[in-house]
């Protein structure tokens, strides 16, 4: 029996993958042209925003990475794939990692190992990628860095782990109706958070969702919640009372794939909404109106969702409002510019 078609994209994508696994520059490029469509729609986090194809994607993107990581790796914990009204998308979660010996995006370098979390999806047409989202973790390595230059998160900051059973890696036959459980969860799930209107954060009944031992990881920025009183009091209630009119990805803009206990989730952007009441994140309530662009992954157990890997682009919402991150770190870092030789 043959591989479905599932099985192949992820099959495709891994060739990428393996690439930046071991990422030497030229074959990272000549797999780049092969397994990339001339003209894919490539979306990045800010401030690299949209490219079009591999040799934009690689030239304005990659390379700069590699030169200021040589040792650059790739290290996925999560791949998963599945069919949306948007078409066959293969999703993954992981980190890219080595020793950071150079300035990147003026982030002065440590000269020591580090890390950037990063969720990537891409859709496939006739064993191609036509479209590339992606979200790295750059305040992450702003942390690592000491050039944190926004408000300090309320949740912990720390090196988010691989799902807790080691099973993000989904390979083999497709289990469609298992799958297709692991949606429905999460899609009732969603379908609740819009009952806030209705009477607050408690009915939303997300206890029925949930698993009482849930993880909520979150960017660096906001940082990770434990159970659900951590994410309600670190995440949930103070991100609505700063913007209760907030609305979700909808229709035709949202995708939504399952494999197996997994579930991803896109929308580019997937909000839009006002930061008024409380302010947000240290971000005065000035009634600015942002997108918010984030990928999701949920793992299930048991029927109840146990552990959520959220990335968000916050430097894009800070960019929005007009305030410009990287200028503010550049201003108390001026001592750690220039590049250092590495040891």
């Amino acid at each position: 029996m043959g591989k479905d078609l599932h099985q192949q994209n992820k099959d495709i994508v891994k060739q990428f993958r393996d690439a930046l696994y071991d990422c030497e520059e030229s074959a990272l490029q000549e797999v780049m042209q092969r397994v990339f469509t001339d003209q894919c729609a490539i979306h990045l986090a800010y401030p690299f925003e949209d490219l079009i194809g591999p040799l934009e994607l690689m030239e304005k993107a990659y390379r700069p990475l590699l030169h200021s990581w040589p040792d650059l790796e790739r290290r996925d914990f999560i791949v998963m794939a599945g069919g949306a009204e948007t078409g066959n998308w293969v999703g993954c979660g992981g980190y890219y990692l080595g020793v950071f010996e150079r300035p990147w995006l003026d982030i002065p370098p440590t000269l020591h190992p580090t890390y950037m979390r990063f969720c990537e999806f891409y859709r496939l047409e006739q064993a191609q990628i036509v479209e590339m989202q992606v979200l790295w973790d750059i305040p992450q390595v702003m942390m690592q860095a000491r050039a944190w230059p926004m408000a300090p998160a309320l949740g912990v900051e720390w090196l988010v782990p691989a799902p807790a059973p080691q099973n993000g890696i989904i390979e083999g036959p497709r289990d469609e109706a298992f799958s297709n459980s692991s949606l429905a969860l999460v899609r009732e799930m969603l379908d609740s958070l819009s009952k806030f209107a209705e009477g607050g954060h408690r009915a939303m009944n997300l206890e029925k969702f949930w698993h009482p031992k849930m993880t909520w990881y979150g960017p660096a920025g906001i940082g990770t919640n434990r159970r659900l009183s951590g994410f309600r009091n670190w995440h949930q209630i103070p991100f609505l009372k700063g913007m209760p009119d907030r609305e979700g990805g909808r229709g035709k803009n949202m995708t939504l794939i399952a494999d197996g206990n997994f579930v991803g989730f896109t929308a580019w952007p997937g909000m839009r909404a006002r930061i008024s009441g409380d302010g947000w994140m240290g971000i005065a309530p000035g009634d600015q109106e942002i997108t918010m662009r984030s990928l999701d992954f949920w793992r299930c157990e048991n029927d109840l969702i146990r552990e959520n890997w959220v990335l968000v682009d916050l430097l894009d919402v800070y960019h929005q409002i007009g305030v410009d991150v990287f200028s503010r770190m550049r201003e108390f870092t001026p001592d750690r510019q220039k590049s250092r030789q590495s040891l």
